[in-house]
């Protein structure tokens, strides 16, 4: 099959093009999927860069979003049947194969079946993205109906779907942004404020926004400094969710003079440490997501599409800071 594999941390030259084994069936809940499309993510870059988070699973295929057709089924799987569509998140981290290859054997609870109104390309862009919105956003920030949040930099990956998830229950959303086009594309979203943040003051103009009570949420999308750059925005009480490591020297005066609730959301956490029943949770968040996609509530922005063998330009694009939506690599 072809695969794309990591032979070493370092630049995206790393990334080679080769022709492996197809994968088998390792135990009766398994199931096997011929890969279409896998997403690129910004997690595949760091892994690239830093290495696996198992050092000696070199050299690896990396990708953590996959779309295809179940291939195979083992004995006990229930749920899918050989020719279903589905799409997932899993492997790509070093601790199983990902989903730059044409073929994944992967664990049947952390399969979904594939919004119907997507193609194979548009499925592959969902998953991380949206499992990380979706958790940061209901499952920490515990975003409830009528209230506000700013999403800081909307108009990325997870930035343009936390936007169009929180607006499905009834919140009010303001966002960042860096140019024009990218504020027409978060208005276009739902996004009721769409902040410039080069040439405006974003903290006046969510008090602005707020009647200078600042939003029930903050998230924070980017890390560093602009985690600290959260606090002030958030009312008293409030929540701020991060799905970056804080900065060392981050500043928590504001945070904890304000008594802001701050959560930390790795959607990787339950795949690292093989936490099934969260797995489960996580395979639901996709059903979820399929029928709100299927309603028409729910997009996905597919900036690139690549062909498999240029996953390493994929890389470079994500690496440059200036793309929106997602990039997907598709395999056939």
């Amino acid at each position: 099959m072809p695969a794309v594999v990591m032979t070493a941390a370092g630049d995206p030259d790393r990334l080679e093009a080769r022709d492996l084994p197809q994968p088998t069936l390792n135990g009766p809940n398994d199931v096997r999927v011929r890969l279409k499309a896998a997403g690129v993510n910004p997690i595949d870059t760091k892994v690239r860069r830093n290495g696996t988070f198992l050092p000696d699973s070199l050299p690896a295929i990396l990708g953590c979003d996959g779309a295809g057709i179940v291939d195979a089924v083992g004995d006990a799987v229930t749920r899918f049947a050989v020719g279903d569509e589905v799409y997932f998140c899993y492997g790509g981290i070093g601790t199983r194969a990902g989903n730059y290859a044409g073929y994944t054997v992967v664990a049947e609870h952390v399969l979904a079946h594939k919004p119907a109104s997507l193609d194979f390309v548009q499925a592959a862009a969902v998953p991380l993205v949206a499992i990380t919105a979706w958790e940061a956003l209901f499952d920490r920030a515990r975003l409830q109906a009528g209230q506000t949040v700013l999403v800081q930099a909307g108009a990325g990956g997870v930035g343009h779907v936390a936007i169009q998830l929180a607006r499905t229950i009834g919140a009010r959303v303001a966002t960042t942004v860096s140019t024009a086009d990218k504020a027409a594309l978060v208005e276009k979203l739902g996004a009721e404020r769409a902040i410039r943040y080069r040439d405006s003051d974003v903290t006046a103009a969510i008090m602005d926004w707020t009647g200078g009570q600042g939003v029930d949420v903050g998230m924070d999308n980017i890390g560093g400094k602009l985690l600290e750059q959260t606090f002030p925005a958030v009312r008293f009480y409030g929540d701020v969710v991060s799905l970056l490591l804080p900065a060392a020297d981050t500043d928590w005066r504001v945070a904890r003079q304000r008594n802001q609730r701050t959560s930390l959301e790795v959607m990787l956490t339950p795949m690292l440490f093989g936490l099934v029943e969260a797995e489960k949770h996580q395979a639901q968040i996709l059903q979820e997501c399929a029928t709100l996609i299927d309603q028409g509530e729910l997009q996905i922005h597919v900036s690139e599409i690549l062909p498999l063998h240029r996953a390493a330009r994929a890389h470079e694009l994500i690496e440059s800071g200036s793309t929106t939506g997602k990039l997907v690599l598709q395999i056939d």
